[in-house]
């Protein structure tokens, strides 16, 4: 009678070997299409935000909300004013890329903000879900009425001129942001200065981009890091500042870190 032959030592090792091969080619690209699917949800999210922001604005004139430094607390930063218009909605504070917690160590582009836990607004409201979030508000868009060379940089309304470069709402390390034409980037890509209010949403969440909704609530698309500085973020905003291809920016300026991204 004829024995069945087995594998031998050698041949599993060899089959274990071309597995391991396969696995290190298809990773990298199965990380790229996790990314890109990442992206797209997030895409999602703000188109969302916009119906949301836009809800909000028709519900009070076309103005935004006043932003909490107003009064002295959190009561009318944008968690708390969108409140009722997103609180059936789940993670949707959440990019997808970005839903761990700063206080977990994740990567700064990676990690999510919590209010309540960054304190101020302890008492608001119970903690849910979305006190977690990963999108952030250009906080020049509020309605204020503040004199000065300051009040003049509010975008306080919707209906204004080229609203396709004023960016509303975004990935973000924070939940808001002043950001200046005198801002530079980081040097260190996981540490951000605390005056330069650019870097908090300058961050290599999407493969050198970030996702944007603009002011008029409906234009949502990639913006490249370096274009940042070229975006109009208040109305005084220089957009040919020294880190713009108009200012005079070079390559080889850049942090290393951004050196490789698509130039403006």
């Amino acid at each position: 009678m004829r024995r069945r032959r087995g594998f031998t030592l050698i041949e599993l090792l060899v089959v274990i070997a071309i597995i391991a091969l396969l696995m290190a080619i298809l990773m990298p690209a199965l990380q790229r299409v996790r990314k890109q699917g990442q992206a797209v949800a997030c895409m999602s999210n703000l188109k969302q935000w916009g119906l949301i922001w836009y809800m909000y604005t028709e519900d009070n004139d076309g103005k935004f909300n006043t932003g909490g430094s107003v009064a002295g607390d959190a009561t009318n930063d944008w968690p708390v004013v969108l409140w009722d218009y997103y609180k059936a909605k789940g993670s949707l504070t959440l990019c997808p890329s970005a839903t761990k917690e700063h206080f977990e160590g994740v990567r700064l582009a990676f990690g999510a903000w919590s209010w309540d836990k960054a304190g101020g607004w302890t008492g608001l409201k119970q903690k849910q879900a979305e006190d977690y979030g990963s999108y952030g508000q250009n906080e020049w868009i509020c309605y204020r009425e503040i004199a000065g060379d300051i009040g003049e940089r509010y975008w306080k309304t919707r209906d204004v001129k080229n609203a396709d470069t004023i960016p509303l709402f975004f990935d973000c390390a924070w939940l808001d942001l002043y950001p200046s034409d005198t801002d530079s980037p980081a040097q260190i890509e996981e540490i951000p200065s605390t005056s330069d209010e650019m870097q908090l949403v300058c961050i290599n969440r999407h493969s050198g981009y970030v996702n944007s909704l603009f002011i008029d609530c409906s234009t949502i698309r990639k913006v490249g890091l370096k274009e940042l500085w070229t975006l109009k973020w208040h109305r005084i905003f220089n957009t040919a500042n020294v880190w713009t291809r108009a200012g005079g920016v070079q390559p080889e300026n850049w942090p290393r870190w951004m050196k490789g991204f698509k130039d403006y």
